[in-house]
């Protein structure tokens, strides 16, 4: 008599019964292992979500981010393992996402009324995914990202560390009269005046619509690398990428890419708490990810201000999903 229990026989004798489809089984992302964030030092990349939106100034929404980034991102997962590795269309290139091993370490701890506190956990939970191996983070608001970039400064031991933002709008407000100086508009403000990087290490990309009357000559006097929608339009989107993250680079130890999923024009990417119209075409944003994954520079990655109730056919968080897959593939799965 067989040892096998009924339903490992079945998985056995059935072609097929271990395919695990997009919308089955653990919703981590890329389906990838649950771990505790501090056992990853064996894999490619490690995941960890901060749904957390208490500093955003508009819609709120973003709290639910990180739970459809890694809904949407089963499709690659499964596709990859159904059809035994995969060709990527728009590069010609061969990936196999079992070659490519992420973990999930489920969500940093979150205290809606206290975003000191907040700050603190996503601080050391970036800093501990970052002592092993690549940290990607799920947003959550754009404040989130400051905390972050400080453990990633820490935990990887960086001096210095150059910051390239794909977004609508530059977060450089250092005070408001109504938000403070902590909120989601404040973030390179706050990374910028921080000990680890400086506005002449700070790169921006896709940024659109309309800021304060001296907002040029700002950027000038602090020495940031400003590229607009019209830079990207007039230069091409890959040229204002790699010059975006040469001038992060130039004297730092490692660069931190943070992507406001409201760069994509909200046509294609509606799920966010602030649409610009205007924004990045998905090619154009796929392209920036191509273009950073395949930076040795880059040491970290996060994808914020998804905000899922706004998009009712999900585009968004697919799209978001999308965008931190190209970035993965091009940087570990070849």
């Amino acid at each position: 008599m067989s040892d096998q229990h009924p339903a490992a026989a079945f998985r056995e004798s059935v072609e097929g019964a271990n395919v695990e489809l997009a919308y089955a089984g653990p919703k981590t992302f890329l389906k990838g292992e649950m771990r505790d964030v501090g056992d990853v030092s064996d894999v490619d990349a490690a995941t960890f979500g901060v749904p957390y939106d208490g500093a955003v100034s508009n819609r709120p929404g973003a709290r639910y981010g990180p739970q459809a980034i890694r809904r949407a991102s089963g499709w690659w997962a499964y596709l990859s393992d159904y059809k035994g590795g995969l060709t990527n269309m728009q590069t010609g290139k061969q990936v196999n996402f079992d070659d490519l091993t992420v973990a999930d370490c489920g969500d940093a701890p979150i205290f809606p009324m206290d975003s000191e506190t907040t700050a603190e956990s996503i601080a050391a939970h970036m800093a501990t995914v970052a002592s092993q191996t690549f940290p990607v983070m799920l947003g959550g608001d754009h404040y989130c990202t400051f905390p972050a970039l400080r453990g990633f400064a820490e935990g990887a031991e960086h001096d210095d560390v150059g910051f390239v933002q794909i977004d609508a709008h530059t977060d450089t407000t250092s005070e408001s009269p109504v938000f403070g100086t902590d909120f989601h508009g404040s973030s390179t403000a706050l990374i910028a005046d921080s000990e680890y990087t400086d506005y002449e290490h700070v790169s921006q990309v896709g940024i659109r619509g309309y800021e304060s009357p001296e907002f040029f000559e700002f950027a000038e006097e602090t020495g940031l690398n400003l590229y607009t929608m019209r830079d990207v339009e007039d230069q091409g989107i890959t040229s204002v990428v790699a010059d975006a993250v040469a001038a992060a680079a130039e004297g730092t130890d490692a660069v931190y890419v943070s992507f406001d999923i409201d760069a994509v024009d909200p046509s294609v990417a509606p799920g966010t708490g602030t649409p610009v119209p205007g924004g990045l075409t998905p090619h154009q944003a796929l392209k920036t990810m191509e273009v950073l994954g395949e930076t040795d520079d880059v040491g970290a990655v996060d994808m914020m201000e998804v905000a899922p109730r706004y998009d009712s056919d999900e585009g968004t968080q697919r799209l978001a999903s999308y965008l931190l897959v190209t970035l993965l593939e091009r940087k570990f799965a070849e």
